[in-house]
């Protein structure tokens, strides 16, 4: 395992997930409160879990189980540990979430105290799908929002461009990571 002192983003895929959340205002009032899961290699937003009401831990569960299955099909547990931040909302650092994390092979990192080391990350994520996908689609309500999010990921991993990877798109990363580890 190694020690966090501040950078998140890691050279290999399935190293370091970072799991966090994310508010969508609707026209009508409503809110979708969304939880989401990122590779800190090629930022691909792996999965998410979305409701009108709070973020629970079996919410967080079923995001992790569903970001495992996304990256190794039907498995009860990854085949090496992958490290996982997340902020400190209950429901991440719940005991019921911390050991079924540990039990499917999610392990915290070592980071310094007070250290939001995986904002930078999360909060480029939150600023791109808040401004690119959410501000220009209707969100007429809540069930609307919830609806058209996976339409709303997709893009993102497909095409938007990191400025952290020379603008190079999610699938771009993931491709090119690939036929590296191939060559070797």
């Amino acid at each position: 395992m190694r020690h966090i002192d501040g950078r998140v983003a890691v050279d290999l895929r399935n190293i370091l997930w970072c799991f966090n959340g994310l508010e969508i205002t609707c026209d009508n009032g409503e809110k979708v409160r969304v939880a989401f899961a990122l590779d800190c290699c090629d930022r691909e937003a792996m999965g998410h879990v979305a409701t009108t009401g709070g973020i629970t831990t079996e919410d967080v569960q079923d995001l992790m189980v569903a970001t495992v299955e996304r990256r190794y099909e039907q498995v009860n547990r990854v085949p090496e540990p992958i490290e996982r931040l997340t902020d400190n909302d209950s429901c991440y650092t719940a005991r019921d979430t911390r050991a079924f994390a540990r039990g499917i092979g999610l392990i915290p990192p070592k980071t310094p105290v007070s250290s939001p080391q995986s904002n930078g990350l999360v909060e480029a994520f939150v600023r791109t799908v808040k401004r690119d996908y959410v501000r220009v689609n209707p969100r007429p309500d809540a069930q609307s929002v919830i609806d058209q999010l996976l339409g709303r990921f997709a893009p993102y991993n497909e095409v938007h461009p990191h400025r952290a990877s020379l603008y190079r798109s999610t699938r771009e990363i993931i491709v090119q990571t690939c036929e590296a580890l191939s060559g070797l």
